[in-house]
């Protein structure tokens, strides 16, 4: 069970410090414009099931657990195929039309065929990370294949697979734009190390080793870009503490260490001045930290902890004064933001693994069997919908202006109010 949930852990930094700002409607990367989880989209359905508020579904070759990404009325998915299937062995890039779910291109970024079998879990897909699209431009990450820039054609741009290394089993952070640097974290079995290639061209600019001392040398960390006090820092959780680098060399900048292993760790947030982690293997903590420090602040900079309700997959979400998170287990807390107070725990349902969203005041949290629970947000639990689709899903679910887009394990939903719905 527990190396099932490290490679459940579904992979991630504003756009708007760096890269060219997001449309309203647009989800550019791994959470969102906001990398947090946060929409501005209204219009959003309330409830919906498999006969309802479909407004179109499309079946998605192969397998993958990244996210789709939106912009411009397009929509972009990563996935991975197999020998036999309707593709050939490779890791594709897809575009869809966000109007209609038409197929608009693909493009196979790296073929597979004939390279040595790697280690990878029946539970994971080499199509993880979630793509970056900024203007232009995409980016995508596929752990120890390599990475790729692509136009909105579905044309390569470049490609670097030069940095192969031994992954555990599977890849699971999703990378980030600091700047000119795409920036991602190589999860591997022996010396794992954070990457910095040129936005431009792919070739590297930097790479770090990533180790603490630890029984477990691997992590799926994935990176949150924040600014503090006018410097940007690179948030990235590890194996045994979460650290902030320079997204201009790699250097280390603060380091805070957990109580224990922290082989999985959901993509940070920042709110109120805080940081907040949460990272375990075995038990999952939560830390609220002050990012303003420099160098080993383990017993300085940490605001206050929690260990119940802790995530170790779905990563948090703030809103607000309060801070909330589902675990795996499916029990949902509020905390508030700056405290760590509780001001609520609930149980939504069974094992969750998907990142949650808010948007109009409303929580939602994306069960593995393809269930999301709608909760209002407040310092009181309040239960609106819950709405099943009856298949698994792991993929953290899209915001966009009057729909949510959902992946699924085989298909692809635009979920929106239909005109039969509508009252």
């Amino acid at each position: 069970m527990h190396i099932r949930l490290a490679l459940v852990f579904v992979c991630l930094a504003s756009v708007a410090a760096f890269g060219t700002p997001a449309m309203p409607a647009d989800w550019p990367e791994f959470r969102g414009p906001t990398a947090q989880g946060l929409s501005t989209a209204v219009g959003l359905p309330l409830t919906w099931s498999a006969e309802k508020n479909i407004l179109w579904k499309q079946p998605v070759p192969g397998a993958g657990w990244s996210s789709p990404v939106v912009s411009r009325g397009q929509i972009f998915l990563t996935s991975a195929t197999n020998a036999g299937d309707e593709l050939s062995a490779g890791l594709h890039l897809f575009c869809f039309e966000a109007a209609t779910g038409r197929l608009a291109w693909r493009t196979e970024v790296f073929a597979t065929a004939g390279l040595p079998p790697q280690p990878l879990h029946q539970l994971n897909t080499p199509a993880c990370p979630t793509p970056i699209i900024d203007g232009e431009r995409l980016y995508v990450y596929f752990g120890h294949h390599g990475a790729a820039c692509l136009d909105r054609t579905g044309k390569i741009i470049w490609r670097n697979n030069r940095l192969r290394f031994d992954p555990v089993p599977g890849n699971g952070g999703s990378p980030i734009l600091a700047g000119d640097r795409l920036i991602y974290v190589a999860e591997c079995a022996t010396a794992p190390f954070v990457m910095a290639l040129d936005q431009h061209t792919g070739k590297t600019l930097w790479k770090i080793p990533r180790e603490l001392p630890s029984k477990m040398k691997f992590s799926f960390g994935s990176p949150l870009l924040i600014q503090v006090a006018g410097r940007s820092q690179i948030v990235i959780p590890g194996s045994r503490g979460v650290s902030a680098l320079d997204p201009a060399d790699g250097r280390e900048i603060w380091l805070v260490r957990y109580r224990g292993d922290g082989a999985l760790a959901p993509r940070p947030v920042f709110a109120h001045g805080l940081v907040f982690v949460s990272a375990g293997y075995l038990r999952s903590d939560l830390l609220a930290i002050r990012p303003d420090g420099h160098g080993d602040v383990t017993d300085t900079h940490v605001a206050w902890r929690a260990a119940k309700g802790a995530p170790l997959a779905p990563a948090l979400l703030p809103l607000g004064d309060e801070l909330y998170a589902v675990n795996n287990a499916g029990l949902a807390t509020c905390w508030a933001a700056r405290t760590g107070q509780v001001h609520w725990q609930e149980k939504i349902g069974g094992p969750h693994t998907a990142a949650p969203f808010a948007a109009e005041g409303r929580l939602y949290f994306l069960a593995e069997d393809g269930t999301t629970t709608v909760l209002q947000a407040g310092r009181t639990f309040t239960l609106l919908a819950t709405n099943r689709l009856g298949e698994p899903a792991f993929a953290s679910p899209a915001a966009i202006e009057g729909a949510v887009i959902l992946r699924t394990t085989k298909n692809l939903y635009r979920i929106g109010e239909t005109p039969t719905a509508k009252p």
